[in-house]
């Protein structure tokens, strides 16, 4: 019997909490977290995609390998990690299969942190963050080509120069 396209989406929670402090000064939202991600429970799991890389050249560190690591990284450089859907319903990891979307609440870490700029990793994250948070928050979130492997048109270089203006916001 074949399968049908509706029995292959799965309705999913986010499994994990937002990355932030009191002293986060950027936030950077994904859609939701890959398999991989969702897997490790923690933000950019997939071994490809180029984010903890891309985060430790915009910093000068050594690239993070344990989420340890990676929160050290980010609490010490002020970067807060989030995603704009707490639960959908999804194929695998496709952004573009995303249907029946129920946010995150952001505000925790809007009303908890100076943040000076909001940063979409990817244009479903953008979207989602213009149609959702924009009339509340009244604050543009720039849209940065996602870091996923997917993203074979940008490769490591160009994502860098699309990318490197957010460390300007750290400070």
């Amino acid at each position: 019997m074949p399968t049908s396209e509706f029995s292959k989406y799965t309705f999913l929670e986010h499994p994990f909490d937002p990355l932030y402090d009191e002293t986060s000064r950027v936030l950077i939202l994904g859609s939701f977290p890959s398999v991989k991600s969702r897997e490790q429970a923690f933000f950019y799991g997939h071994p490809q995609n180029r984010f903890w890389r891309l985060l430790a050249a915009m910093f000068h560190e050594p690239v993070p390998q344990s989420v340890p690591e990676k929160c050290a990284l980010c609490r010490k450089h002020h970067v807060a990690l989030w995603d704009v859907i707490a639960s959908c319903e999804i194929i695998g990891s496709s952004d573009s299969s995303i249907k029946n979307v129920k946010t995150n609440d952001i505000s925790v870490i809007l009303s908890a942190a100076p943040i000076a700029g909001i940063f979409a990793n990817g244009k479903t994250a953008s979207r989602l963050y213009d149609r959702y948070f924009l009339p509340q928050t009244n604050c543009p979130a720039v849209c940065l080509p996602s870091t996923s492997p997917a993203n074979a048109a940008w490769n490591s270089e160009r994502l860098y120069e699309a990318w490197k203006s957010v460390a300007e916001y750290c400070i």
